[in-house]
């Protein structure tokens, strides 16, 4: 038995690998390549710059919105744009105050720490961090009972680069410490269809305007749904087509995946229908 799952575990390992890399091969490295979050985009350049110029750390920057816009992504440009090392770790990864001394006292000056799912971050871990965000020391109790006492360490200048899809449960004494909160919103179709374009051509895959716009237009306004979009429909056009994506393409591709117009797939249309 062993033997005959070997083989299983390893190619759903690799399939795994593949999609990731998909994934990671498609993200923007700099401001000048992010498509679409104008607003966003444009702040934050003017923000890098003078931060730059000052030679300073960039001020921790919240981002807030819907799964699959484009928060890692910003957070990993962020980094690249301000020449430092991006440190990634999620809110619920950090179970306890020591989690967060480790981290933090192991930052280099202005490194980029990115916080996804920052909203579920216990209260005992956000005490730690308001110290961190704000004078860069980090307040440490050492021993317990009578013994106990507090140290104060200094830390690095860093930035803190928070994502979360919850902006609701972000406490306000945290939100307060962020200086740049930008809200992302969902994008439209001229933006996915630019998107769709560019991911055709990292890939190497030819794609028309109206395979472009068929793609863009069922993707929910959501850039990873596009990506994830493009990549099945790639495999319908590579083995069925000769690889070349055009609107008829997308739209069969689409329909055998029963994907429809608005975007929905199987699942989705039967949680509609038990709501």
């Amino acid at each position: 038995m062993p033997d005959q799952l070997e083989p299983i575990s390893i190619r759903e390992r690799s399939v795994m690998d593949e999609e990731q890399q998909f994934e990671l091969s498609l993200r923007p490295t700099r401001l000048a390549e992010y498509i679409g979050q104008r607003k966003a985009t444009e702040n934050l350049r003017i923000f890098i710059r003078a931060a730059l110029g000052r030679r300073e750390a960039l001020d921790h920057v919240l981002l807030t919105g819907p799964p699959g816009l484009g928060k890692t992504t910003l957070a990993n440009i962020v980094a690249n744009e301000m020449n430092a090392e991006l440190r990634s770790t999620s809110g619920p990864v950090i179970e306890k105050s020591g989690d967060l001394a480790a981290l933090l006292t192991n930052l280099q000056e202005g490194d980029v720490l990115f916080i996804d799912e920052i909203h579920r971050l216990n209260p005992a871990i956000e005490e730690v961090l308001y110290p961190a965000m704000e004078d860069y020391q980090l307040d440490l109790m050492i021993g317990q009972g009578t013994a106990a006492r507090s140290i104060k360490l200094d830390l690095p200048k860093f930035t803190l680069v928070g994502a979360t899809t919850r902006a609701g449960l972000i406490t306000a004494p945290l939100r307060g410490r962020f200086g740049i909160v930008f809200h992302l919103d969902f994008y439209k179709q001229e933006e996915l269809e630019l998107i769709v374009r560019r991911s055709a051509e990292i890939v190497g895959t030819v794609i028309d305007e109206g395979g472009a716009k068929e793609i863009a237009r069922r993707a929910r306004g959501t850039p990873r749904i596009a990506n994830r979009l493009l990549r099945r429909v790639r495999d319908y056009a590579e083995v069925e087509h000769g690889g070349s994506i055009t609107q008829e393409i997308a739209s069969d591709s689409l329909n055998r995946m029963e994907v429809d117009t608005f975007g929905l797939d199987e699942v989705d249309r039967k949680m509609l229908l038990t709501i």
